[in-house]
């Protein structure tokens, strides 16, 4: 197979065969859904209705099914039902359209616009962005300005930004769309566009634009449960209720405390009101990375984001050192307009000098890749204290984890001996997402 045809693989649409109407009966309960077609112009301007591109690779055949009749109670737990349509509903009407590419979206297209949704939810009505890649979210911010959050977004990983869906929460702005076409994206969500955002974008032929009108509500999904099923290799199913965040203030928070041998020992300093709203907005970004996970916020942005790995003290460590990449690849770029790679190489070729990268690299070791003064989350108890002391010294001031290990009494200890030292909370709650 020649490279040309490698390319091809991901151009073409795959014909899937999967049925118009899909039902699943829960007891007395029937769930009817409808198949997805979505009109969209070809090559010669003719419109052509296609179902989704293609699966999570190019040679699985997917298809997307909108919830259109019946309503689900389990246990007095009221799930979402057929008016509350967001990722599904894209290109139905004019208030959830398709807008730029021709190309009409792929399996990982929606469900990267979908984990965003499930984060922005808890994050209120001030502007925020949220990039994900590969379901995981790349960085995320929240600022008065969006187009300073979207700039924040986007600098706090910018290797893992490169491809990935923006998702906003406000109207995109012209200032926001005007950096955007610096920056190679696949997909920006937003509730609305400000007049003239469609002709700047207009510019990025691949770019594909979803308008969801009720992101604008998302505030009223902060509760509402629906059916997560996970198909099995023999074709079995596991349900469960969607996960629903319960930390959505300071005072949800519950002060660390454990016992051993008797002694009772609890965190002997509380976050400070800045660091709560760090570890408010981390325990918000974290309901959409895969676990197991760890985060580091600073100022409502992500420093860097540890997902999916085997073991806690790995993760925090995984999460450190993309921390320094990350520094280092935005003060690369800001400082002199270039990749790590490409002032590496301007340094080697001669056009730069050696001083400007081993400046780079004295700021991300002062800094420790911009984790001081950062807060943690993560998205389960530490059932060693190693992960702790792992991330105080990178210095973080506060960490907020489940609680519930038997060794968690280590965990606040560690905490506490630190100089200066360390808040530790506990959610109540864990935050695994498979």
């Amino acid at each position: 197979m020649s490279s040309e045809d490698l390319k091809n693989i991901y151009k073409k649409d795959l014909t899937e065969d999967f049925p118009d109407q899909l039902t699943i009966k829960l007891g007395e309960v029937e769930l009817v859904y409808q198949k997805r077609l979505f009109d969209l112009p070809n090559e010669q301007g003719q419109i052509v209705q296609s179902g989704l591109r293609y699966g999570e690779n190019p040679d699985q055949g997917a298809a997307l099914y909108r919830l259109i009749n019946g309503h689900l109670a389990l246990a007095g737990l009221e799930f979402v039902s057929p008016k509350n349509g967001l990722v599904s509903n894209i290109g139905l009407s004019p208030k959830d359209a398709i807008y730029g590419s021709r190309k009409h979206p792929s399996k990982t297209n929606l469900t990267d616009v979908d984990s965003a949704l499930g984060i922005l939810r808890y994050l209120g009505d001030k502007p925020a962005a949220i990039i994900v890649k590969h379901n995981n979210p790349s960085g995320a911010a929240q600022d008065d300005d969006q187009a300073r959050a979207f700039q924040k977004a986007f600098e706090a990983d910018r290797i893992a930004a490169f491809g990935g869906a923006l998702v906003l929460n406000t109207p995109l702005t012209q200032d926001t769309a005007f950096l955007m076409n610096d920056r190679y994206l696949e997909v920006v969500a937003a509730p609305d566009f400000e007049e003239g955002v469609l002709n700047i974008l207009s510019r990025k032929p691949d770019l594909r634009i979803f308008k969801i009108s009720d992101i604008a509500k998302l505030k009223d999904y902060a509760y509402l449960r629906f059916l997560d099923i996970k198909s099995l290799l023999d074709g079995g199913l596991i349900l469960q209720h969607s996960a629903v965040n319960k930390i959505l203030k300071a005072s949800d928070f519950k002060v660390a405390t454990a016992e051993k041998n008797g002694q009772k020992i609890s965190s002997q300093r509380q976050p400070t009101e800045a660091e709560y709203q760090d570890l408010l907005f981390g325990w918000a970004v974290e309901q959409g990375v895969i676990s197991n996970s760890v985060l580091f916020v600073k100022n409502q942005v992500t420093v860097a984001i540890g997902c999916g790995q085997q073991d806690r003290v790995g993760v925090v460590e995984v999460a450190a050192f993309k921390a320094r990449r990350n520094y280092a690849e935005h003060l690369s770029h800001s400082n002199h307009g270039l990749s790590l790679l490409e002032l590496s190489q301007a340094v080697e070729e001669g056009p730069k000098p050696m001083e400007a990268f081993s400046e780079i690299l004295k700021q991300v070791d002062d800094q420790r890749g911009n984790l001081m003064g950062s807060v943690m989350v993560s998205d389960a108890f530490f059932p060693f204290r190693d992960a702790v002391d792992s991330a105080i010294v990178e210095g973080v001031t506060a960490i907020a984890h489940p609680g519930g290990s038997l060794r968690d009494y280590e965990s606040i200890v560690a905490a506490n001996e630190t100089e200066p030292q360390v808040a530790m909370v506990f959610t109540g709650q864990r935050a695994f997402k498979h």
